[in-house]
């Protein structure tokens, strides 16, 4: 019988290991430089912890038992464990905090049984406490960083407002804007068609989904369906975003204001990152503001600000992969201690714990004592190990450098 993981999950072999990590420490580099620390939370969490911000949708879920009868869930996403962490763990902390994460997600989806990819890897940040129009630049002036830490080829920022385009739906008939959000959110000019709209509503609706392209273009339609205040208000914070956003970098912003989900978690912006390497479309990140989240979990159900964004590792890997950034191959050892007797073996740690005990990180193997002399180059040539160390029976040492 040959034993196969189980059905999404799958294994990291070394050389994998190597390059998520080249990917994870370079943007943990970029996240301490901005000042955020990082969180670990519960790998497992209780079911109405993950569903009580309505963003996760429980047939997503990999769904557990134990032996209390409590339901639990493997995390499906980190915004909503650190929320629920936040307000009941670092409640004496003060605001802002700024966190961050590296960790496995587990994601249930349709195609399971045909052994679909069910564990990810995700890093990303989450601002909390931070509201207005600094904390929205400083969140997306971080990405650009991260992408530009990880040199990250023919990137874009697609931009857009949830409230905004919530507000926009007001307009059409109550019981129909669930299938209007649905369509926009999915680009689904045939169902607008097919919904009982007059001429005018049907328009405004088109014209929502057709909302996407440069910012000022955008912009300039969406003055067009703006009625209230508080419409023209959003609309000129965002305005205010786009010109301190290129104030300090040259953002290539896509402006969406289809860019909504179908269900009520981002408040404000929302963004998705995405790579066209390779002449392939492929979302790389994504994020937004949530200032309602964090009150479904706090105690006295607090409003606390909170943006962030999360960089999917395995898409990440594909896109850098093609660029030939990663690592290709393993770190290679630096010395081979090869004991020459068995009375040698004891010189032989001594001498290899010196070695590591350098100022330098130093790979050092032992040798078995298991093969000739030749046997023993062999195997240095093979891990591509250029310095031996022979132990002679008196534990004096004799250097040899492997051609």
């Amino acid at each position: 019988m040959v034993y196969q993981p189980a059905t999404g999950a799958r294994d990291l072999l070394p050389l994998d290991v190597a390059q998520k990590r080249w990917i994870e420490e370079r943007l943990q580099l970029v996240f301490h430089r901005w000042g955020y620390h990082r969180i670990i939370t519960s790998t497992l969490e209780r079911m109405d912890t993950l569903m009580a911000g309505g963003a996760i949708q429980r047939r997503t879920v990999i769904q557990l038992q134990n032996g209390e009868d409590e339901d639990l869930g493997l995390r499906p996403e980190l915004t909503a464990s650190i929320a629920r962490t936040a307000v009941t763990r670092m409640g004496t902390t003060k605001y802002p905090q700024r966190l961050y994460y590296n960790a496995n997600v587990f994601q249930r989806t349709r195609e399971s049984r045909h052994n679909r990819q069910q564990e990810f890897y995700q890093a990303g940040v989450e601002l909390l406490g931070g509201g207005g129009l600094i904390a929205n630049g400083e969140i997306l002036t971080l990405v650009a960083d991260c992408l530009q830490g990880l040199d990250v080829p023919d990137w874009s920022l697609v931009l857009g407002e949830a409230g905004i385009t919530q507000s926009l739906l007001t307009a059409f008939p109550a019981q129909l804007q669930p299938q209007i959000r649905h369509a926009i959110a999915n680009l689904d000019r045939v169902a607008v068609e097919t919904l009982p709209l007059g001429d005018e509503l049907r328009d405004r609706a088109l014209t929502i989904i057709d909302l996407r392209g440069q910012p000022e273009d955008v912009l300039s339609k969406l003055q067009t369906l703006v009625t209230t205040p508080e419409q023209l208000t959003a609309i000129n914070n965002l305005q205010a975003l786009l010109d301190l956003l290129n104030a300090n970098h040259q953002f290539p912003i896509v402006l969406d204001l289809s860019l909504i989900q179908t269900f009520d978690y981002y408040t404000g912006i929302v963004f998705e990152v995405v790579s066209q390497a390779n002449n392939q479309v492929r979302v790389i990140g994504r994020g937004g503001r949530y200032d309602t989240l964090l009150s479904h979990y706090h105690p006295q159900g607090e409003n606390i600000p909170g943006i962030g964004f999360v960089f999917l590792i395995d898409d990440l890997y594909e896109v850098l992969t093609a660029s030939q950034q990663l690592p290709q191959t393993l770190p290679v050892t630096n010395w081979l201690v090869a004991p020459q007797t068995a009375n040698a073996y004891a010189a032989a740690f001594n001498y290899a714990a010196k070695l590591r005990n350098s100022d330098h990180l130093v790979r050092v193997e032992i040798d078995f004592g298991d093969r000739n002399p030749d046997g023993v180059r062999e195997y240095a040539r093979s891990r591509q190990i250029t310095q031996i160390v022979w132990i002679e029976d008196d534990g004096n040492p004799v250097l040899e450098t492997v051609g």
